[in-house]
């Protein structure tokens, strides 16, 4: 891959975040790992308690990326219909013509998407995989590029549905943002106080061809034999792991390289590392592993299971070039 291509796509990549993390306190990891799972191509899972930014977080991510964005408040008596969309009756000619849904979009946020049903999450599934939906036999194209931002809290349980694992294999990442400390919880006040407004902004960096661009130049990073076997290794010793009735899918370890070259792209580098890996792996596995139910029942932290694979899992040699 050229060289100047991975030098353009660090520096916008920079640019992206710089623009972020202006209204975007605290963050800096979460949203890198955003930004890279979209230049990835993937969809992204927030989940953590409520009041933390993560819709800010999403909305400013579409904004700096130039993307159409749609948020969708996800509710227990919301219709897979509302989110794909639907034939409506058309009295002036009589006719039933398609109606699209907010899933139309560049960028969709749905926000406390656990709070919806399962027959309604499950309208996101074809999306999410194949780039269209299917409404009453026939098919429509969603936009390119589209990418789903979804938000999650996970300490409600009244009201609430857990994502079924088909749901969540969907999603490249799932991120956790925790609370910020002292000095950044400060400056989201201070920074409030001196907008005099609640509301933010972000100037867009890129627009939807641009970031079409990326994701192709994305494509062309180098992947060595050896760090696409250290992902397999990987995911393989999840299906193996002590507490663990179902492991990651093959999904999984594609998910690490195409992440990782992402984040390759972004550090300036037309190779990807084994560091890459090893920074993302929580993330890209953590969600997709289904725990015994003894584990559960402990308490057990699928996060801390991934941890001890990737300690235990011989590393190989660092790739320091295109070969």
């Amino acid at each position: 891959m050229n060289t100047e291509d991975v030098t353009q796509i660090a520096a916008l990549g920079r640019r992206v975040r710089e623009s972020i993390g202006a209204v975007v306190v605290g963050m800096d990891e979460p949203v890198t790992i955003a930004l890279a799972a979209i230049f990835a191509g993937g969809h992204v899972l927030f989940e953590d308690v409520p009041g933390l930014g993560k819709t800010l977080a999403a909305r400013s991510l579409a904004s700096a990326l130039g993307l159409d964005f749609r948020r969708l408040q996800c509710t227990p008596d919301m219709l897979p219909g509302d989110v794909t969309g639907s034939y409506v009756y058309a009295p002036a000619t009589g006719e039933f013509p398609f109606r699209p849904g907010p899933i139309f979009t560049g960028l969709l946020l749905a926000d406390e998407i656990n709070r919806t049903t399962p027959k309604t999450q499950s309208a996101m599934l074809e999306a999410m995989a194949e780039r269209q939906v299917t409404v009453e036999g026939n098919s429509f194209p969603l936009p390119r590029p589209f990418h789903v931002i979804a938000t999650s809290n996970p300490i409600e349980y009244e009201g609430t549905y857990a994502l079924p694992e088909a749901q969540l294999d969907r999603f490249m990442v799932r991120l956790s943002v925790g609370y910020p400390d002292a000095d950044d919880e400060t400056r989201i006040i201070l920074d409030r106080v001196r907008r005099q407004s609640p509301d933010v902004s972000v100037e867009p960096v890129v627009d939807g061809d641009g970031l079409l661009a990326i994701q192709r130049a994305v494509e062309r990073i180098h992947v060595d034999a050896d760090v696409a076997r250290y992902c397999v290794e990987l995911v393989r010793a999840t299906r193996e792991a002590v507490n663990v009735s179902v492991g990651a899918s093959p999904r999984g370890s594609q998910s690490l390289v195409l992440l990782g070259r992402a984040l390759a792209a972004l550090d300036g580098r037309a190779y990807v590392r084994p560091d890459d890996i090893k920074r993302i792996a929580e993330p890209v596995l953590a969600h997709r592993l289904t725990l015994t139910p003894q584990a559960w029942a402990q308490g057990v932290d699928p996060r801390a299971v991934v941890a001890a694979v990737v300690a235990k899992t011989s590393v190989p040699p660092t790739v320091s070039a295109v070969r």
